[in-house]
């Protein structure tokens, strides 16, 4: 069951949102998308669950549209959250996995399950208002996967959480995955991205600027990075050709080179510069990359 956008657009009059999207998520992978606020991430999770219709193109799912009758098989965490703040946990949990065709039976049993895997059991009876934003956070995630959907979308899946709580919700989704969901995420993290995907896309303007697998990804970025570790000055190794970028780090330096090639020739200088504790040409960083591309740092 593989989720297939085909050249999707949209568009609010005159304004172009996303344009002519393209990308497929296989059965069991994990596709992050990546883009500054504005770049359309959020409305293509809008068009991909059916909530909004494409100007252009068309998004199947099992080789079909997305309507109302396919909603069982699909989770979604909302970047703004959807909650009902008056209403308790353990009873809106509930709810919301009836209106999943989930049985009360099940969803109670499902619903106790993670709330102890999250470490919340004691929350089922408070209200939403009462709990920290995190632990708002971790209650939209159980809610988005309460019904065992095989297509989950989460957009900013792990905002507000503290380093604890996010490795706690990664395990989970993982787990999810391991089990045969297809997932598409947006994180405001590259290193979330870099560590759970398979395929990932940069959108800005709406366009996919950059998609892929991620070693596909760094591969075609066509640069790389070599690190050195010695006490000398190294800074007359940023004057050899193909050195694009030179940082001084506190035990050495780190240099960007335009191709592999020129790791050869900082080997050999930087011998002659002392004795060599450290020597590593490293793959580009995600962060890098949607600079080069994006034109600016992702925040």
């Amino acid at each position: 069951m593989s989720l297939i956008v085909e050249h999707a657009t949209k568009k609010f009059g005159d304004f172009t949102a996303v344009d002519d999207v393209s990308l497929t998520v296989e059965q069991g992978q994990m596709h992050g998308f990546l883009g500054a606020n504005g770049a359309g991430k959020t409305t293509t999770f809008r068009m991909i669950l059916g909530l909004l219709n494409p100007t252009a193109g068309i998004i199947r799912w099992n080789g079909k549209p997305i309507t109302y009758a396919e909603s069982p098989e699909i989770g979604y965490l909302p970047e703004e959250r959807g909650l009902y703040p008056k209403m308790k946990v353990e009873e809106q949990l509930i709810y919301l996995a009836q209106l999943r065709s989930m049985p009360k039976a099940d969803a109670k049993k499902e619903v106790r399950k993670w709330l102890e895997r999250f470490e919340v059991p004691h929350y089922a009876s408070k209200k939403v208002e009462e709990l920290s934003k995190g632990n708002q956070q971790k209650i939209q995630l159980i809610a988005s996967l309460l019904h065992q959907p095989s297509l989950l979308i989460l957009d900013e899946p792990f905002s507000g959480l503290d380093p604890v709580n996010v490795e706690m919700l990664k395990s989970a989704i993982l787990d999810f995955q391991k089990e045969g969901a297809t997932i598409v995420f947006s994180s405001h993290r590259l290193d979330h991205v870099e560590e759970l995907c398979d395929n990932m896309s940069i959108l800005d303007g709406g366009k996919i600027v950059v998609g892929g697998s991620i070693r596909q990804v760094k591969r075609s970025f066509g640069k790389q990075n070599v690190r050195i570790k010695m006490d000398q000055d190294l800074s007359i190794l940023h004057n050899i050709t193909g050195v694009e970028n030179f940082t001084k780090t506190h035990d050495g330096a780190l240099l960007q080179i335009t191709d592999e090639t020129v790791a050869q020739r900082l080997l050999e200088e930087s011998m002659k510069l002392g004795a060599l504790r450290h020597f590593a040409i490293e793959e580009p960083s995600l962060e890098e990359i949607f600079i080069a591309k994006v034109g600016k740092a992702y925040a």
